[in-house]
């Protein structure tokens, strides 16, 4: 479900800009509010959702559960730190979700600038940074050698 903005609840503050990992938000230069360029390329994360202030950014629903005269409704709700999704089926039928805005408290994530530079032998590594101490398990399972076999099975 691509997203897309209420040009008249937008402020252009940019909230949504900043966040969108596949940099699709932007700034429209002549009326200062944001746009989603490249509805085919969202990857449907929500974040934009999620950061907007104003509750701006709605999506369009997939016809495939919401189908034609449906309307899909998100709003982020600060003080219950939640994301509430409403769909509206044509018949008039409501279904309702609320999510977390985020599972883990303010601040208990370190950030990177926390964690002790990578060494040499991190760097060759095929592991990601700080595995497997950050998945909280002892060592990430692996096949040893004599479990490789060449050729097919």
């Amino acid at each position: 479900m691509p997203t897309f903005v209420y040009m008249t609840s937008c402020d252009g503050c940019g909230h949504c800009v900043d966040i969108c990992p596949s940099d699709i938000m932007h700034i429209d230069p002549t009326y200062r509010r944001a746009v989603n360029i490249e509805p085919n390329f969202c990857w449907e994360c929500y974040s934009c959702v999620k950061a907007c202030p104003q509750n701006a950014i709605d999506c369009r629903g997939y016809a495939d559960f919401a189908p034609l005269g449906h309307s899909v409704r998100v709003l982020r709700e600060d003080t219950k730190g939640t994301i509430s999704w409403k769909i509206k089926f044509r018949d008039g039928r409501e279904k309702d979700f609320v999510s977390p805005i985020r599972t883990t408290p303010w601040g208990s994530i370190k950030g990177p600038a926390e964690y002790a530079a990578p060494g040499a032998d991190a760097m060759a590594s095929q592991q990601l940074a700080h595995e497997p101490e950050a998945l909280k398990i002892a060592a990430l399972p692996a096949l040893r050698p004599d479990q490789l076999k060449k050729g097919l099975v």
